[in-house]
């Protein structure tokens, strides 16, 4: 029993160190007094780090005019295409200033950055995007 005990805290200590190391590698920037990765350091984290992996993204069509709506695949090794993670992300053209120009790539680096998230890869505090909170806050200011 106390074998099986040592292996297992073992393994969460494994665990808990290699989040932290994935954390702690990755550059964050501050918004609201909470740390986030930003999106191109985590796809690099991904593509340095998971050589025989692949990222996805496909672009879902809406009958709702200025709504744009994106799912990401993350696939860490893909030989073992049954262990995938997903992220979607919407973006509305009228909701927020970034949007009125870039809703289609914000979109989908939003859900980029939510698959990498489920990946483990860049969490600090919680799985919501720089970008989200960002819009929260400033639909909060108005």
């Amino acid at each position: 029993m106390v074998k099986q005990f040592n292996s297992f805290l073992h393994v969460l200590i494994f665990i808990f160190c290699t989040i932290i190391k994935m954390t702690i590698q990755l550059p964050t920037i501050d918004i609201k007094w909470k740390k986030y990765v930003l999106v191109k350091d985590r796809i690099a984290y991904f593509n340095d780090n998971y050589p025989n992996g692949s990222i996805v993204t496909t672009r879902i069509m809406t009958d709702e005019p200025g709504i744009e709506v994106f799912k990401a695949t993350v696939t860490p090794d893909c030989d073992k295409p049954s262990r995938y993670f997903t992220g979607y992300s919407q973006a509305k053209r009228w909701e927020w200033f970034i949007n009125k120009t870039a809703a289609l790539e914000n979109a989908e680096s939003s859900a980029v950055w939510r698959a990498l998230a489920f990946l483990w890869i860049g969490i600090t505090d919680w799985i919501a995007s720089a970008e989200e909170v960002t819009k929260a806050t400033w639909g909060e200011s108005k």
